[in-house]
């Protein structure tokens, strides 16, 4: 598949994904801002806002669950590359480093998730 179809434009406010819906993509910010939020009852809590070389929707390309939180575009003019599975696979095979990139912002993601929830550790 040519690159620049896996391409896409969006503006302020548009919706990548929601929550509970199934998708084997992986998204890289290649221009703009997208917000990853919880929507609970008409209200948007914002967990984190990625610019230009981020990427979100890895966990469900690695485990093909639901998505855990919606994409929303926060920026005009917001460019985004989607990864489908296979492509990732591919990567991951052929480049070590795009794995440990990924593993990295997992384990970041996670300990962030964890300290907003429990708290910070303290070290003994």
């Amino acid at each position: 598949m040519a690159i620049e179809k896996c391409i896409k434009e969006f503006g302020a406010g548009d919706v990548i994904f929601e929550e509970g819906s199934t998708g084997r993509e992986l998204f890289v910010v290649l221009d703009g801002q997208v917000e990853i939020a919880k929507i609970s009852g008409g209200t948007k809590t914002v967990i984190v806002t990625l610019g230009k070389g981020e990427f979100f929707g890895e966990m469900a390309v690695i485990d093909g669950s639901a998505r855990s939180a919606t994409a929303i575009v926060a920026t005009p003019n917001t460019r985004v590359m989607r990864i489908n599975h296979a492509r990732f696979v591919y990567l991951v095979s052929q480049q070590p480093a795009f794995a440990l990139m990924v593993m990295d912002a997992l384990a970041k993601r996670l300990r962030a998730s964890n300290d907003r929830s429990f708290g910070t550790a303290v070290n003994a």
